[in-house]
């Protein structure tokens, strides 16, 4: 699955074989099975996983490898899920791209780099896309959780774990053609996830289906004694209907969306979904959500200021990479930090101290704070004006041509990238990104929904709806160059 220009993910070729191994004993033995037993998995390279290395993308933890599982990776394990890899990330999650890892850029799947010009319905009914042998170059799989995208995309395996702080994997499953879906903060575990953003962290999921994703949160949401976050309450599980109806719902348009930057593709691609729920009887009406522009702003402030902190225990002796360079401890953290941590996780390491400075702290970390509480206030009040859902896009575009997206610093690709999803983690709600059609390139566009808290069940099951309507189309994996 990755050669030496690019990185999908580290195969778990061992742990797989004795995970089946046990899948196979349980089915012979007639033993009550869950629907996850002997079922592929991938996890993102940020969740601890015992006896296998979980390195974050970075040099930092080259050698990290964990003595215990991660929370999320234990109840798919329990339900007797199979391992087959670790997947690339943008180092220690702080990226929109999976272009700056440690172990080199993940590729889309989508474009003709990788593929032919052809596409196919599940019904098997091919399509062509008129620019599909003009496009140049490859294009970004989104970030941070590009490998767990492209290794559900590719079909090599039938969901993947990805993390969500500001976007991570609502945006990669835009561009990739999945289903993204953050849950509300606190309902998954973040027990053994590495941190960026405590406060915003949130396991996500990644499937090709809606009710792939419904079957895998069934299996990890939940109380956990490990994680004091966790909401108390038990998780009870659920389905969709088969028959969806919803002439009862009334859905928002956040007019704030609508920015400077987003596609005609895009745009048309929304204003046709928002149209199919009207023509469907749901009640389709603009709403504004005031301090959505100030909302990558403070997220950014608090971003940084979280890294600073949770960055600060890598130092080359208590955790991670030990520079041979040092004849006094400072030299040593300095040597270390300096060699383990690329640009980008240095970048918002200094940023984020400065941010935390004493005569600093009031101007931007407060103030950051406050706005975000108004942010979130924000959607209390679309909910608490019987608002059921919000409808708006993932991306502002389809997937960036790589050569592109390098152009602009990290910085200021997530200031673009993560301005449709940051909020939705800034105000602690649940969020999915639902592919929709493809671009004239022949890349995917996706829109979002976003629910009040603790609202999974509706917002999976009117994504399942727009998906039994716009019946996007798959990869022909014949087509699909694997190395």
């Amino acid at each position: 699955m990755y050669t030496t220009k690019i990185k999908c993910w580290q195969v778990t070729e061992n742990v797989a074989k004795e995970q089946s191994k046990d899948a196979d004993a349980r089915q012979e033995k007639n033993c009550i099975l869950s629907d996850l037993d002997g079922i592929p998995i991938a996890i993102k390279d940020n969740y601890c996983t015992k006896g296998v290395p979980t390195t974050c993308a970075s040099l930092m933890l080259e050698n990290f490898v964990p003595e215990y599982n991660a929370t999320v990776y234990q109840h798919l394990i329990d339900a007797g899920a199979v391992l087959v890899g670790k997947t690339n990330l943008d180092e220690f999650a702080m990226g929109s791209g999976t272009i700056d890892s440690y172990y080199g850029p993940t590729r889309n799947l989508w474009g003709s780099y990788l593929l032919s010009k052809h596409y196919v319905y599940e019904d098997g009914t091919e399509i062509n896309t008129e620019a599909s042998t003009n496009n140049i170059g490859w294009y970004i799989a989104g970030g941070s959780s590009g490998g767990s995208a492209v290794a559900v995309a590719s079909h090599s395996c039938y969901a993947a774990i990805g993390s969500d702080t500001g976007g991570s994997t609502r945006n990669p499953a835009s561009y990739c053609g999945l289903i993204g879906l953050k849950p509300t903060y606190g309902l998954v575990s973040r027990n053994g996830l590495i941190p960026l953003v405590n406060s915003m962290d949130v396991p996500g999921i990644l499937t090709r289906h809606v009710e792939d994703a419904v079957l895998i949160l069934n299996n990890i949401a939940g109380p956990d004694d490990a994680d004091s976050t966790t909401r108390r309450e038990d998780y009870i599980p659920f389905s969709i209907p088969d028959e969806i109806d919803i002439s009862n719902l009334c859905v928002g348009i956040p007019t704030e969306f609508k920015v400077d930057g987003i596609s005609e593709e895009m745009q048309a691609c929304w204003d046709e979904v928002a149209s199919l729920m009207q023509e469907a009887g749901a009640k389709v009406v603009p709403v504004s959500l005031p301090h959505t522009d100030y909302s990558i702003v403070c997220y950014s402030v608090i971003n940084r200021c979280h890294v600073a902190s949770n960055m600060a225990r890598y130092d080359g002796v208590r955790y991670g990479y030990r520079a041979k360079e040092g004849n006094t401890l400072s030299e040593l953290y300095t040597n270390s930090r300096s060699k383990g941590f690329n640009d980008v996780v240095k970048g918002r390491i200094f940023t984020g101290n400065f941010f935390l400075l004493k005569e600093n702290y009031e101007q931007y970390f407060v103030k950051a704070m406050q706005v975000r509480r108004l942010i979130s206030e924000d959607y209390d009040k679309a909910w608490n004006d019987n608002i059921d859902l919000l409808l708006t896009p993932t991306t502002l575009t389809d997937a960036p041509n790589y050569d592109d997206f390098v152009l602009l610093d990290n910085q200021t690709q997530c200031l673009i990238q993560d301005h449709c999803t940051q909020p939705a983690n800034m105000a602690g709600i649940p969020a999915v990104s639902v592919p929709i059609k493809l671009s004239k390139k022949g890349l995917p566009l996706s829109l979002q929904l976003m629910a009040p808290p603790l609202q999974e069940k509706c917002l999976l099951t009117v994504a399942k709806w727009i998906e039994d309507c716009v019946r996007f189309p798959k990869i022909q994996l014949k087509e699909v160059c694997t190395t």
